[in-house]
């Protein structure tokens, strides 16, 4: 390489720097992420699919250990929705642990929790819609339900209806474009309301009512069915939590077969390469972490969402366990400060047909690598975690030592919008944070595009991360 080429800052597109043995690599993995996260649709089922592969590669549930040392493989699960794993290192926790942090959650509509009703011959779910979604993009398209209930005697009942093959489908109605002259005049955000998203869950009439009694006699039709299947009646919507999600399956995208089109890309394809990469781990010289939150999209609020305790309580957990009983706070303390983590999350593509919203010399472009955001927040890095140079520079010299291909990015121009990560609330412990993740096209619709090839090197920069970052 002469100085000329060293002067200047490229982003290379992957598929032509990478080895014929690499590129099979690419596509053996894309299907085995297509697998992962068509059976993980809802946080809970993410969770489950999370634990389920884990404790095949010999990881343990925290609670039956009495003692971690290295290579020491453990988990531990947070009411259904979140989860941390770790394979315990040849150094002492509280000299800093190797963490990769994601998020489980993805946009949706949860159902109301008086949500059934009938009107004109149809029966239909009211719903909430969670977190930001363009509420036109969920109309007219396939729906699936999934539901956790707790019925009156405690019994917990799950549901899963619109993904097999001979299951019914739901849906959301529109108008047709000769009646839509007054909706058609509104602007976009106006033109589909929040109270409107109701999915249509039913049309036959229960039998044997008579005519004159035929109040309700839809709705009644529908809870007949889930009376009989689950075992439901209509005050078990009280004490349960239903999700609608696209239905089907996700699909190799073009010709070339080289993106994926699926439900959940974000943040679920970020929580599938850091957990295969940590499922790879053995006996690392620093503790590896694998941290998988709920409710990013919401704040990452309340006992599920990173705002809560549980991953500090488990780090405590860890030392208490390293140490053999003893614990301090000053451990935990010095443990996190002296961490480092990648938050895990997708980045913005440059999208073709709107490249206008991006500015061009820091954007993200599908193919090119994964993607290190320094900052996110909007406008004058409002909410923002602004990773330090010292961080980066690291980051940037172990990923080019090791051939991880990455490019720095932003969430398009300054004043266009902007959002935010998990990132600040884990620099909130004085732990160096930057995020880094997969590009993504059409992020937050229902149906998202990743590429094939960025997929496969965010899985490379998060091993090489583990295996080698200090």
């Amino acid at each position: 390489m002469d100085l000329n080429d060293k002067l200047v800052y490229k982003k290379n597109f992957i598929w032509e720097k990478i080895s014929d043995d690499d590129r099979k690599k690419v596509f053996e993995l894309g299907d085995e992420y297509k697998k992962f996260i068509d059976s993980s649709k809802t946080e809970r089922l993410s969770i489950k699919e999370i634990i389920k592969r884990a404790e095949a590669c010999g990881f343990k549930d925290i609670r039956d250990l009495k003692e971690v040392k290295e290579g020491t493989k453990v988990y531990h699960v947070n009411r259904e929705k979140s989860a941390v794993l770790a394979v315990i290192g040849k150094e002492k926790i509280e000299n800093g642990m190797n963490i990769v942090g994601s998020h489980v959650d993805s946009p949706r509509l949860d159902l109301k929790q008086n949500p059934l009703y009938e009107e004109h011959g149809v029966s239909l779910l009211k719903t909430h819609y969670y977190g930001g979604i363009r509420k036109y993009q969920w109309v007219t398209i396939p729906l699936a339900i999934y539901g956790t209930v707790i019925k009156a005697n405690g019994e917990k009942i799950e549901i899963a209806i619109g993904d097999e093959e001979n299951d019914p489908v739901f849906c959301i109605t529109d108008l047709l474009p000769h009646l839509a002259k007054e909706q058609s005049d509104k602007k976009l955000a106006e033109a589909f309301e929040g109270e409107n998203l109701n999915v249509i869950i039913g049309s036959l009439p229960a039998d044997g009512m008579h005519e004159e009694k035929n109040d309700k006699k839809f709705k009644l039709n529908v809870l007949r069915l889930l009376n009989e299947k689950y075992g439901m009646i209509e005050e078990d919507f009280q004490t349960a939590e239903f999700e609608i999600v696209p239905a089907g399956k996700s699909r190799d995208l073009g010709i070339d077969r080289g993106m994926i089109l699926g439900y959940g890309h974000d943040d679920r394809v970020c929580a599938y390469t850091s957990l295969k990469a940590i499922l790879e781990m053995d006996k690392p010289e620093v503790t590896s972490v694998a941290l998988f939150a709920d409710k990013e999209e919401v704040g990452s609020i309340g006992n599920t969402g990173m705002h809560s305790e549980f991953f500090n309580n488990m780090t405590a957990e860890l030392i208490m366990l390293q140490n053999g009983s003893s614990y301090s706070d000053i451990s935990l303390r010095r443990a996190l400060a002296n961490s480092r983590m990648l938050s895990s999350d997708v980045s913005a593509g440059v999208d073709p047909i709107y490249p206008n919203v991006s500015e061009m010399q820091n954007a993200a472009v599908m193919g090119k690598g994964v993607a290190m955001v320094k900052y996110t927040g909007s406008k004058g890095k409002s909410g923002a975690n602004d990773a330090s140079a010292e961080y980066i520079g690291k980051l940037r010299k172990l990923f080019n030592e090791n051939e991880v291909m990455w490019q720095s990015a932003e969430l398009g121009k300054v004043d266009q919008g902007g959002g935010g990560t998990i990132a600040y609330i884990m620099a909130n412990l004085n732990m160096d944070v930057v995020d880094i993740g997969v590009p993504v096209l059409s992020m937050h619709a229902p149906f998202e595009i990743v590429s094939k090839t960025d997929v496969f090197m965010t899985y490379k920069a998060y091993k090489v991360f583990y295996d080698k970052c200090k």
